[in-house]
């Protein structure tokens, strides 16, 4: 199965969001259960697309 998050960009994003530099690491879990996150949003999502009959996602599926 594909990763869909990778640590190295949430490290980056973190960086960019926390202003004050106070969060230096990332835990090996974060990266983990935003994967589970993402996951479960997108089967909600795609199931939501099939319910409407269409064949593409978009963004309001989520």
């Amino acid at each position: 199965m594909a990763n869909i998050i990778i640590k190295n960009n949430i490290r980056k994003v973190v960086k960019e969001i926390d202003e004050e530099g106070v969060i230096g690491n990332v835990g090996e879990e974060v990266e983990k259960a935003l994967e589970e996150k993402v996951r479960e949003d997108l089967k909600v999502a795609i199931a939501r697309a099939k319910k409407n009959q269409r064949r593409t996602l978009f963004a309001r599926d989520l």
